[in-house]
């Protein structure tokens, strides 16, 4: 039995550069893992079955989203050449599910990662990256592990060192999907600025310059349809966040504390937000890939 940490992800800054001829995005995105996570446990089965326990493990079926762990299964076996996956796939639900975390492809990352090593690591590291990368746009970056800049749809994905900085979030009852975010995108596309000034703030822990420099294109044309979130956004810079941004194609939002204390300070101001840390001092990760 192998049991491995799924950890929510912040997209802090997206740029969307194009579509492309297979229907994705070109994006330019830095994407922070979280102390927030999913937990999914692998073990040996006669076939193919996934549980879904914990507190939001309802909001996972309405979605479908065990649907993606069943992917991952299927996308590693292929690869492995072991045949039709033959597991029990366990995952105990915490990250909110639909609202731009990364909680599907979390789940999936670590589905591929705990039957890797439940067979012995049978894969390289390039071989679980295009897994990877087959089964989802953020999946690469979190197989890999630990905070990453990326490009094309996400699947070309590059190391980046940054401190420990601290989040809350606020998430909403209702879903975006990430295919209408884009379209919306389409419809007026207006690529954003570079991503430099950002990673130079995460790297050397610079949390004034970092909360000016958080960024999503995608947050403008989402914005539109739930001015919500732009409420939210104002309501955490009005409490004194450093900065505050939709994350990934929303809807939740995230803003930047100071300390754990300021966070809660936050959470206090903003009902329904709950405060994280990222990247975690400890994650899970597959060695060697780099």
């Amino acid at each position: 039995m192998i049991t491995r940490t799924a950890n929510a992800k912040l997209n802090v800054f997206l740029r969307v550069r194009k579509r492309r001829d297979d229907g994705y995005h070109d994006v330019q995105t830095v994407i922070l893992p979280l102390e927030l996570h999913d937990l999914v446990t692998v073990e040996p089965a006669e076939e193919l079955e996934v549980v879904v326990i914990g507190e939001r493990a309802d909001e996972l079926t309405s979605h479908g989203g065990e649907s993606l762990v069943a992917r991952a299964a299927h996308a590693w076996s292929g690869a492995a050449g072991v045949g039709a996956p033959r597991a029990r796939i366990r995952v105990d639900k915490r990250i909110p599910v639909a609202a731009g975390l990364g909680g599907g492809s979390a789940d999936a990352a670590a589905t591929i990662l705990a039957l890797d090593e439940l067979h012995g690591t049978a894969l390289g590291p390039d071989a679980l990256l295009e897994v990877a990368a087959a089964v989802g746009s953020d999946v690469s970056a979190l197989v890999l592990g630990g905070p990453v800049f990326a490009e094309g749809r996400g699947d070309l994905v590059v190391p980046i060192h940054a401190v420990t900085t601290h989040w809350v979030v606020r998430s909403f009852p209702f879903a975006v999907r990430a295919a209408d975010a884009y379209a919306w995108w389409d419809a007026e596309p207006r690529p954003g600025p570079d991503a430099g000034a950002l990673v130079a703030a995460l790297e050397t822990g610079n949390i004034e310059l970092l909360g000016g420099a958080l960024f999503d294109d995608l947050q403008g044309p989402v914005v539109a349809r739930h001015p919500e979130i732009a409420a939210t956004i104002e309501a955490f810079l009005a409490a004194g966040a450093l900065g505050a941004v939709m994350t990934g194609s929303g809807p939740s939002v995230v803003a930047l504390a100071r300390h754990p204390m300021h966070a809660d300070a936050l959470c206090a101001a903003v009902p329904g937000s709950f405060a994280t840390s990222g990247p975690p001092r400890t994650m899970d990760a597959p060695s060697g890939v780099v």
